[in-house]
């Protein structure tokens, strides 16, 4: 078994930057890593904090205490562990195993800040805020359910930011986002044998969504800061492919095009940032991810006989989630910054009866140090290392009782996870 999450793993023309698939660190399939400068403190703070270009994605108020002209861009590193161990699945002749996730994976990220005159700043961003993929074993005890999901989203993010006073700041932003989706499973077609034929829909969509955000400083030792991104509706199509022995028993059936409709939530973070003395900064964060906009996905024929037909319905059932991490900087002389975080991530999945195999998603527990090096005025460079501790997960996923005919078994096993993240960022003005 392979599972990892993934960013942009393909050329942004707009940029010329490539972004490389890699393993999320928010629960569901969300990527937290939209810097690698906030690995070191869970990104406490991060709507608040304000110390380079990439609070254009947390929130882009914040360009305003930047200077003039400031870029940054940063790698995440991701090394995530997945093992399922089977506890009486029920799936046919499908029995075999699965391994170990495995392997490093990266996920990239650039920002542009750039300010007009001392009030006005505008703003580029390039990210990736979702990200999914599981690859199983062909003959795997749960192929029925899923051998691959695989979604990708890249997301270009002009913004602009406005200093209304010397206390509070504004910001604004709209997204433009691409989203592609594959999902491969077994499939069974009269005599012909379960997972010898592949039930494969490779689909994409663009939507806009859009982000704002306000800043404002309580004290000159005190800041608090909030921001908002909205939903962004996905219209996914493309095509619904049979291949296998299968595929030649009907091929007016065997291939089509397919439409499926995917709502990526809402996030709502309220962020504080507080300088206790000259040495130590106490960073907090609180986030609100709209899942429950992901409930059941429906994945619709739009051609052929069968033009109309839901030809499958993925039960999601996703609840709302909080995420809570505090952190902290303590600023060890005028070139370095160590950083220490924590953090708890709660999952969407309700339990383990609504736990999708494509998505054998848990709360999380986030442990976090870093260091920030300051060579100069104008250029900085932050080290991060996290490692994600993930409770035993269990997973009890019948599709075997609703339908029967369909013949997609019974799941029920655990699986035993983990991920480590290291991250770099390199920031400087000009």
């Amino acid at each position: 078994m392979k599972i990892r999450r993934t960013a942009i793993a393909r050329l942004v023309p707009a940029a010329g930057l490539l972004l490389i698939a890699g393993q999320a660190s928010a629960a569901g399939f969300q990527l937290q890593e939209q810097n690698a400068s906030g690995i070191g403190n869970a990104f406490a703070g991060s709507a608040a904090i304000a110390d380079n270009a990439s609070t254009i994605h947390f929130n882009p108020a914040g360009m305003t205490r930047l200077q003039p002209r400031e870029f940054s861009v940063g790698l995440s590193m991701v090394r995530p562990s997945f093992k399922f161990r089977d506890a009486g699945s029920q799936s046919g002749v499908l029995s075999a195993g699965t391994g170990d996730a495995g392997g490093w994976a990266a996920l990239p990220n650039a920002y542009l800040s750039w300010a007009l005159n001392r009030n006005i700043y505008l703003g580029l961003g390039l990210g990736a805020p979702f990200g999914l993929s599981t690859d199983y074993d062909d003959g795997w005890v749960g192929a029925a359910q899923s051998i691959e999901f695989d979604i990708k989203t890249y997301n270009v993010n002009p913004s602009l930011a406005w200093r209304v006073n010397d206390r509070l700041s504004l910001g604004f932003g709209l997204s433009w986002q691409r989203m592609d989706a594959e999902y491969e499973r077994a499939v069974s077609i009269a005599a012909v044998p379960l997972a010898s034929t592949h039930a494969i829909l490779d689909a994409d969509s663009d939507a806009w969504g859009w982000n704002v955000g306000f800043l404002y400083a309580l004290s000159d030792a005190t800041r608090i800061g909030a921001s908002y991104r909205s939903r962004i509706e996905h219209e996914l199509k493309g095509e619904l492919d049979l291949r296998g022995p299968a595929a030649g028993t009907n091929p007016a059936l065997a291939r089509g095009r397919a439409r499926a409709d995917v709502e990526l939530p809402e996030t709502v973070i309220l962020s504080a940032v507080h300088q206790l003395d000259t040495r130590w900064e106490l960073l907090a964060d609180l986030s609100w991810t709209g899942w429950s906009s992901v409930d059941t996905v429906d994945i619709v024929r739009t051609s052929g006989p069968l033009a109309g037909l839901t030809v499958q319905t993925l039960d999601a059932d996703f609840r709302d989630t909080w995420r809570l991490a505090l952190g902290t900087h303590y600023q060890w002389n005028e070139h370095w910054t160590l950083k220490f975080g924590i953090a708890y991530d709660q999952s969407p999945v309700r339990d383990r009866h609504r736990r999708l195999v494509a998505l054998p998603d848990n709360d999380r527990t986030w442990l976090s140090l870093g260091a920030q090096w300051r060579p100069s005025r104008d250029t900085r460079l932050d080290i991060g290392l996290a490692y994600l501790y993930v409770p035993d997960t269990k997973i009890d996923n019948d599709q075997l009782s609703a339908n029967p005919a369909q013949n997609r078994g019974r799941v029920v096993g655990e699986y035993r996870s983990s991920v480590w993240l290291l991250g770099v960022q390199y920031s400087m003005a000009f």
